[in-house]
């Protein structure tokens, strides 16, 4: 039996693991929320690697709240780079696997075409610096890692694009959505399922896949395009009679919607590297958010 902390318990990525892993019968995974470990005291981080001795760290926690960031970077550093790095660092001095969770925030949005891992990372903000000072960290800490770089993710759990469209979809007679802002929206449960299949191989002596992937969708669109997608497969799985079905999606540009911290208006990436060497890729979009709407159709919704 594989034994995987999780860092994290209750976010979209550690639920939809907790979900997944019944389909792996030969990993045992053991979630740690901020009762059981609050990563930003970083000597409960290694009590609970100590405690837990597993053979491979994967944390699923992260300080999100993209525009708080900006009024709270002491935190968001103990969380995004801080507790990275003691992770890290206890994988290393178990001689066992690290696997962390980027964001496509490291890029400025600057680009035109899909970013690759290899091109030049530049925030805009203090949830994207802390998230790339994370990723830094590990580097330079230890080789045995995987840094998944995903975006824009949605579920059936917590709080998302998804579920809040959903809601407003169903109350209102019209709403406004960002059209120029590009991502690839992902399904965390792709996510989960990707990270789960490829434990026993990352764990195999010999692995030499190691390195940074951007794993999402493929499937580029904006915010508008996003929430036009999610109505119709709504009125496909919920029916005409469904109350979001004749909501109107009104587009609107960024500047009409301020935030304090600024977004890339364009934070496509492309996954091929991790198809390349991995050998599959995450589903295709559409089949992704029929899964999930259908998961909340049958009331698998999670506050």
């Amino acid at each position: 039996m594989i034994k995987v902390l999780v860092f994290g318990k209750n976010g979209q990525l550690a639920q939809s693991l907790a979900w997944r892993s019944s389909a792996f019968a030969g990993l045992s995974l053991q979630f740690l929320d901020r009762n059981d470990c609050d990563v930003a005291q970083s000597d409960n981080i290694t009590k609970a690697v100590d405690l837990h001795r597993p053979d491979i760290i994967l944390n699923a926690t992260a300080y999100t709240a993209v525009d708080l960031a900006e009024n709270e970077p002491e935190l968001a550093r103990r969380v995004n780079c801080d507790a990275v790095r003691t992770m890290a660092e206890n994988a290393a001095r178990h001689l066992v696997p690290f696997v962390h969770i980027s964001t496509d925030y490291v890029f400025d949005g600057e680009g035109k075409k899909p970013y690759r891992e290899t091109d030049p990372v530049a925030p805009l903000g203090v949830y994207g610096a802390t998230k790339l000072a994370g990723e830094e960290a590990i580097r330079a800490i230890t080789n045995q890692h995987l840094i998944f770089r995903t975006s824009w993710v949605y579920s059936p759990f917590g709080k998302n694009f998804v579920k809040t469209m959903l809601g407003l979809l169903g109350d209102k007679t019209h709403i406004s959505v960002v059209d120029d802002q590009q991502g690839c929206p992902t399904s965390a449960l792709d996510l989960a399922t990707a990270i789960l299949r490829i434990v026993p191989d990352i764990i195999r002596p010999g692995f030499d896949q190691f390195g940074t992937y951007h794993l999402v969708s493929g499937t580029e669109m904006s915010w508008c395009a996003f929430s036009r997608e999610i109505q119709a497969k709504a009125i496909e799985i919920f029916g005409p009679q469904w109350p979001g079905a004749t909501c109107e999606i009104q587009a609107v540009t960024s500047a009409e919607f301020p935030t304090a911290a600024r977004r890339p208006s364009y934070s496509v990436m492309a996954p091929e590297k991790f198809r390349a060497n991995f050998g599959f890729g995450l589903p295709e979009f559409d089949q992704s958010l029929m899964a999930v709407l259908q998961n909340l159709a049958e009331g698998d919704a999670h506050a």
